[in-house]
């Protein structure tokens, strides 16, 4: 799996002045999560480029004075006006202990639905799991040919070997979906029917017509007075 290096110093000094500073020289404060200790550290936000923008789950190395962590994303935050990002939280992997992570989803395989007129619907692009770091991955991968028209697939149809999915089972993260021309299609046969039914009405082909033919007469009648 890919692993971004990020080399930044150990932050001695904490609090709003000291985080104003640092964002002012355009370095990101950020906290090591999840080992031995709390870490807090700081970096030049380019250095987060890589990291943080991509739908990519990647491992971060994190050089800090001589020393090196491996660690991954755990949460980010981001200037409400300007979208800056302002904070980095990682969680450090340590290799006897389990850790909660993202896991962005691959769907793979050409639904059935599909081929038959449906349109694929992705409800959900990656699953929370929990994890010992050795079996960490860049995504999960998931086989949707056998999706059929107004067919899910949910969390609970994924079978991952040394995962504990924690996302609800039954929430769908696929399926595939009539379209508007499949739907007309599928109404126009129900419409077209009633125009039949009443030209055979008229032809007298079927008795219950026949209970409409003593109506004729009466326009007839009615010119006899004439």
């Amino acid at each position: 799996m890919k692993t971004i290096t990020i080399e930044g110093q150990l932050r001695t000094e904490l609090g709003k002045a000291a985080t104003r500073h640092l964002r002012s020289q355009e370095k990101v404060p950020g906290v090591i999560y999840g080992g031995a200790k709390e870490i807090n550290f700081s970096a030049p936000a380019m250095a987060f480029k890589q990291l943080v923008y991509t739908p990519d789950f990647q491992f971060a190395e994190i050089k800090l004075n001589g020393d090196t962590y491996r660690c991954i994303m755990k949460d980010l935050q981001f200037d409400k006006v300007t979208d800056q990002l302002i904070h980095v939280d990682l969680l450090e992997l340590v290799e006897d202990k389990k850790v909660i992570a993202s896991i962005p989803l691959k769907f793979v395989g050409s639904p059935v639905g599909v081929k038959e007129g449906g349109k694929l619907h992705i409800k959900m692009k990656a699953l929370k799991v929990k994890t010992y770091p050795k079996y960490l991955r860049e995504h999960i991968e998931v086989n949707i040919d056998n999706l059929e028209l107004n067919g899910n697939v949910r969390v609970e149809d994924v079978e991952i070997e040394n995962y504990e999915i924690l996302n609800s089972p039954r929430i769908p993260i696929a399926s595939v979906n009539l379209t508007r021309e499949l739907k007309q299609e599928e109404a126009a046969p129900a419409v077209g029917t009633a125009p039949a039914a009443t030209a055979a009405g008229t032809t007298g082909a079927a008795a219950p017509a026949g209970t409409a033919t003593p109506a004729a007469p009466a326009p007839a009648a009615a010119s006899g007075k004439k």
